[in-house]
């Protein structure tokens, strides 16, 4: 399954790969001066973050930008954990986002079973589709019913 997200690089088609380093900066609240932090997702449980470097332009409204401090980016990544602690043995994954040329512009944490599409534009924009807000359904409604 992994390999299959880290290949596909193709014309105006960017591509995430899982990365140990954009892991850890998550799970160690890092924040990065140069990326713009968004969300997707529930406010207090998110699907996922994304770290877009400033460089580029989301050119999307299914992302919400946030003003990334050190407790914010805490209280979310330890949310999202505890959430997906709660109905599953998966655990979220950092992954670097490639573009078209395979040269990193962001980092993007989630649980590995919601995927992301990035598509290249023009003039540093960028399209990134976030997961399925549904994605962890298919989870919770194995564990007593219980709903984020």
């Amino acid at each position: 399954m992994l390999a299959g997200c880290s290949v596909f690089i193709s014309k105006n088609w960017g591509s995430i790969r899982p990365d140990t380093d954009a892991t850890n900066a998550f799970e160690k609240f890092q924040i990065n001066a140069n990326l713009n932090y968004y969300i997707s997702g529930s406010d207090v449980y998110p699907t996922s973050i994304l770290g877009l470097n400033k460089a580029y332009t989301l050119d999307t409204d299914l992302w919400k930008k946030i003003e990334m401090t050190p407790e914010l980016f805490s209280e979310l990544v330890t949310n999202m954990q505890m959430r997906l602690l709660s109905c599953c043995v998966e655990k979220q994954v950092g992954f670097m986002i490639l573009n078209d040329k395979g040269e990193q512009i962001g980092i993007w944490y989630s649980m590995l079973a919601g995927s992301i599409a990035v598509k290249m534009k023009d003039d540093n924009k960028v399209v990134i589709y976030p997961p399925r807000d549904d994605v962890y359904m298919k989870y919770e409604d194995k564990t007593n019913g219980r709903k984020w």
